[in-house]
């Protein structure tokens, strides 16, 4: 990271919750090394392993990784940014509208959990559903099987959107959505979830409203070679990942704007 890019991550980076009021000896390594480090191997697609000498050891980068995923604190990092970037933008910090979809990738075969085979996609592996605002930005995102129906998971996808950002009132989705889906987000969750359908003499490539903004996300997070395929053995650890290929397009997205 540059000074400029560290100012930003570091002011909204959390404060553990063990280290307030704790003495002790001091950690080893400062978090801006840390930081960078978990940020090169998400965007180089690298082994923990392979970590290079310039950075800490790589077991202590894991520790730090393991640490954060396990505490919550990745996912804090990554909405306070969010938050952030919605009110540079001019916008509420808590959204309105969201946009959801899902995403098959392959798996490494027998060293992941909760594999399966997308027959629509003939992908085996994993499959990840994510829920965006209308900027584009992470606000829900959920890592299984890619046997699991989107209608499945979007139930559990859109009840944790619902504890979090309770002011989301209407979602909009593919075909893949459709049936009792609709009716569990408008009874139980208040939530309007619209379909928004491929026209049928259509052929090709065609841009659909409001769709194309997390199909825009799942690009942006494609740029990160770790998740050209899901190599984690774990599904959270597969979420934390994705949490952080996306706080380094907000923290970048950040720098930017403030040149």
């Amino acid at each position: 990271m540059s000074d400029a890019e560290w100012a930003v991550v570091r002011e909204a980076m959390p404060v553990p919750g063990w280290l307030e009021g704790r003495g002790g000896q001091p950690e080893r390594y400062c978090h801006r090394q840390m930081v960078d480090a978990v940020r090169y191997l998400v965007a180089g697609g690298i082994t923990w392993r392979a970590m290079p000498a310039d950075f800490p050891a790589w077991d202590r980068v894991y520790a730090f990784f393991r640490r954060w995923r396990d505490k919550g604190l990745t996912a804090e990092f990554h909405d306070r940014l969010r938050d952030r970037v919605r009110k540079d933008a001019g916008r509420d910090p808590e959204p309105t509208v969201g946009i959801i979809d899902a995403q098959s990738v392959r798996s490494r075969i027998g060293a992941c959990r909760d594999q399966g085979f997308d027959g629509g996609k003939k992908v085996n592996g994993r499959k990840r559903h994510i829920l965006v605002d209308t900027l584009g930005l992470l606000l829900a995102v959920m890592v299984t099987a890619a046997s699991v129906t989107d209608r499945d998971a979007g139930q559990t996808l859109l009840a944790r959107l619902h504890e979090r950002h309770w002011r989301v009132t209407r979602v909009w989705a593919d075909g893949g959505y459709t049936g009792r889906l609709v009716d569990f987000a408008r009874e139980v969750l208040r939530v309007a979830l619209t379909v928004v359908r491929r026209s049928d003499d259509s052929s090709g490539f065609t841009v659909l409203p409001k769709r194309w903004l997390v199909e825009r996300t799942f690009a942006w997070l494609m740029h990160s070679r770790r998740l050209a395929r899901d190599y984690e053995t774990r599904t959270d650890t597969s979420e934390a990942v994705i949490r952080w290929s996306m706080s380094m397009v907000m923290s970048r997205r950040l720098v930017r704007r403030a040149r």
